[in-house]
This record gives C-alpha cells, sequence and structure tokens, in this order.
C-alpha cells in the first residue's frame, strides 16, 4: 500500500526511547537498513511510491510506544517494516506487528514468519522472530478454522462483519480511502486491482432515460465539468471494451455532503423519509435491473 509524499512529512528525527541522547534521523537510518534487510533477501532496493527514496512512515511511529504498520502485500512491505522496525529497535522501541487484508492469509502469514526469522538471525534481533502477525479480511468460520489450524504463524484474527450479521442477512461492507492530501491526488497502490483506488476527489451522477428509469452512473473528478441533460456523453463503463455515446435526459447528483469536520451539515432524514425514498429509487428501476 502506498500514497506519494504528504504535503506536510511527518518530523524525521525521533529521540531514544530511553529519553537520554541526541534524537536520531530515523528515516537516513531506516534507508540504511532498507539496503541491508533487501540486500540479505535478495531483492533490489524499493523505492516507495512518490519517488521520495525514503521507506513509506506507518502513521504511528511518532508516538513512544510500540506501533503497527499495514502493508498488503510481501514482497512490497515487509522489506520497508523491517527497516523502519529494525531502525527503532536500535532506540529502544519495538515493533507490535504486521496486519494483512487481502490475499491467502495463510499463505501470506507463514512466509512472513520465515523472512521474520532469516533476519533475526541474520542481524541478531532475536524479538523480530515474535512479532505479531494480524489479519482480517471478511473471516468466517471456514477460513477462521483455516487460520487457527497449527503452524499458521496467525497471531491475531480480526472478525467484524461475520460477528453481527449471519449469511441470511448480508451485510455491506464500506471502506473509507484516501484520495487527496492538500487538494493533491493520492492513490493506493497494491498487487491487488479490487483494491486499487482512483486518485483524486470524486463526484458521481446518475444519468436517466425520459421515463425516470436509470441509464448509467457516471464517477468522474469534482472539478471537471457535470453531465448536462439533453447534451451527448462519451463514456467508457467498467468492463466494457469501447466507449459509449449517451443523451440522458436527466442527470442526478448522487453525492450529498452530510458531514463535515466531524459536524452534520444537515438534519439527518427520518427512517420513514429514508425508507420513502428507498422505495422511490427502487420503482424507477427498469425492468432488465430487477
Amino acid at each position: 500500500m502506498g500514497c506519494a509524499a504528504f504535503t506536510k512529512p511527518f518530523p524525521q528525527t525521533l529521540a531514544p526511547a530511553a529519553g537520554q541522547g541526541p534524537r536520531v534521523d530515523l528515516a537516513a537510518r531506516a534507508e540504511a537498513w532498507l539496503d541491508r534487510v533487501c540486500a540479505h533477501l535478495g531483492l533490489g532496493v524499493r523505492e516507495p511510491p512518490g519517488g521520495s527514496g525514503r521507506p513509506l512512515w506507518p502513521m504511528p511511529w511518532l508516538s513512544p510506544g510500540p506501533f503497527r504498520a499495514c502493508w498488503t502485500r510481501t514482497v512490497s512491505g515487509v522489506p520497508n517494516f523491517l527497516a523502519v522496525a529494525l531502525a527503532l529497535g536500535e532506540l529502544g522501541y519495538r515493533a507490535v506487528g504486521v496486519r494483512l487484508d487481502s490475499g491467502d492469509l495463510l499463505q501470506q502469514a507463514q512466509e512472513i514468519r520465515r523472512v521474520f526469522r532469516t533476519v533475526s538471525v541474520q542481524f541478531q534481533t532475536p524479538w523480530l522472530e515474535s512479532i505479531s502477525i494480524a489479519v482480517s479480511n471478511n473471516i468466517g468460520e471456514e477460513e477462521l478454522a483455516r487460520l487457527a489450524q497449527e503452524g499458521s504463524e496467525v497471531n491475531v484474527i480480526g472478525i467484524g462483519t461475520s460477528v453481527v450479521t449471519c449469511p441470511r442477512q448480508p451485510s455491506l461492507g464500506c471502506v473509507y480511502k484516501l484520495v487527496s492530501v492538500g487538494d493533491q491526488p493520492r492513490m493506493k497502490l497494491t498487487e491487488d486491482p479490487g483494491k486499487q483506488t482512483l486518485p483524486g476527489s470524486k463526484a458521481a451522477y446518475r444519468l436517466l432515460r425520459a421515463d425516470g428509469s436509470p441509464l448509467l452512473d457516471v464517477l468522474q473528478l469534482a472539478e471537471e465539468q457535470p453531465p448536462q441533460a439533453g447534451r451527448e456523453l462519451r463514456v467508457w463503463p467498467r468492463g466494457a471494451q469501447e466507449a459509449w455515446t449517451v443523451k440522458p435526459a436527466r442527470v442526478e447528483p448522487l453525492l450529498r455532503l452530510w458531514v463535515q469536520r466531524g459536524q452534520l451539515c444537515e438534519p439527518l432524514p427520518s427512517l420513514a423519509e429514508s425508507r420513502a425514498f428507498a422505495q422511490l429509487s427502487l420503482s424507477h428501476l427498469s425492468p432488465e435491473h430487477k
């Protein structure tokens, strides 16, 4: 997982955990450790997204206690994690663990544990062997049993959705993703195409036919000109082999600002109003979508 460098980067120095001694350039130490780790693992030195030449810093490293960092894949994430963890270890801090949330969690946990063990021996850091590996990703009963088996190397299993819902009452999974910092686009980079994000703040519109039924939904950058009713629009639907030209009879904005800086922008609708809105929306669906 990665984003380009933040507009206001985090401080790059850190005092020893014991509170004695000068502050240390943590970025420089982590860079040096990254070279050593990659050489030991037989990898080329990996430059993080954004071209900064430095490891991708986990936000919690600013606190004086243990931290946890999150990456999505073994090859791209583990060297960066190890570089930061080893640099912090020299200053008396201890990494708590890593979290996996996509792919084959069992296989990844076993691979990562093997890497932790070999790096621990190479650099004489025994604490590295026991770093916790946490996993989560819509884990149900079957996957839970698989992850809990002997030799799985998983220490923490996060279960959320399956705790409060059952198959007969399906849930809607929602995740917040960072798309902009200081009005500059940001995106998530991952080997899982389904989890990559589109950079920049978005606006969404529903294009409607003359009878009120939905034609399609359009996702675009917030600063782009909104679609206009009665005007042709060239779009490229997801999964289509070629672009379409459509001419909506009506255009409805789909995004509405309800919360800003932690405060409600307007009163929330009542349950009856929400139900009526949902029923009206369903009644406008064309037969092919019902």
